[in-house]
């Protein structure tokens, strides 16, 4: 599965609440979600190999699925 990451998701990754997630972290957890997403959802819990955990917004689009935002906790 094709994962897209938006500009407004890499410009997060910067802020101090999503510091220490890679792109590697977010191609994985997006990898993980089950199904079909058809409306922008958001899930919790994943953990990042630094050990951060994040929430990510998703949905599928005909491309792949499109990763919106990324939530550092």
């Amino acid at each position: 599965m094709r994962i897209i990451i938006t500009n407004h998701a890499k410009k997060r990754l910067r802020d101090y609440r999503q510091d220490k997630i890679k792109f590697t972290d977010i191609k994985n957890a997006a990898e993980q979600i089950p199904g079909q997403v058809p409306t922008a959802t958001r899930f919790r819990g994943f953990v990042s190999s630094s050990g951060r955990v994040f929430d990510l917004v998703a949905k599928d689009i005909p491309n792949g699925r499109l990763v919106i935002t990324i939530i550092g906790k």
